[in-house]
């Protein structure tokens, strides 16, 4: 039988490749206030101290998450990110950031439960919608993420 946790839970994987160092990679990802900059689905962040902050996203849906962002594990050598999620999601999020092939392998896991109480009521119905408006958001990360680190390299080089 389905409860209403096992409804609105998600888990979530992505894995990308940039051409970038991963040390470029780490400081792009670890700078969550500068989200909105280039991640156009991220609309505004709020740093609300050094390892906190509160983002307010929106993809093809009608409706804004809002979500505090709390670093629960930075580890530039190891390659990982992590944060703690709540609000309209609460959970986690993370990156593991690997070299390979002089560019960089990027792999995101969130896994959450939704807290909004729209969304709940919607599930039933919605939940693929709820899907493809993360594929679409992680999409426009990733192109956002390419088109920053080739800025960051361009700036470098010149």
């Amino acid at each position: 039988m389905m409860t209403a946790v096992s409804l609105n839970r998600y888990r979530f994987r992505s894995v990308w490749h940039v051409d970038a160092c991963p040390a470029d990679v780490y400081e792009v990802l670890s700078d969550i206030a500068n989200y909105p900059v280039w991640w156009h689905e991220v609309r505004s962040a709020t740093k609300i101290d050094d390892e906190t902050g509160e983002l307010r996203c929106r993809s093809f849906l009608p409706f804004d998450l809002v979500v505090q962002v709390r670093h629960s594990i930075r580890n530039q050598q190891a390659g990982l990110l992590r944060a703690t999620l709540s609000g309209d999601i609460e959970g986690y999020a993370g990156w593991e950031i690997t070299g390979r092939d002089g560019g960089t392998d990027l792999m995101f896991d969130q896994e959450v439960v939704v807290n909004k109480a729209l969304l709940r009521r919607l599930v039933l119905i919605a939940k693929p919608f709820f899907r493809g408006n993360h594929d679409m958001m992680m999409r426009g990360g990733f192109k956002g993420l390419k088109q920053v680190l080739e800025a960051k390299a361009a700036s470098r080089d010149s």
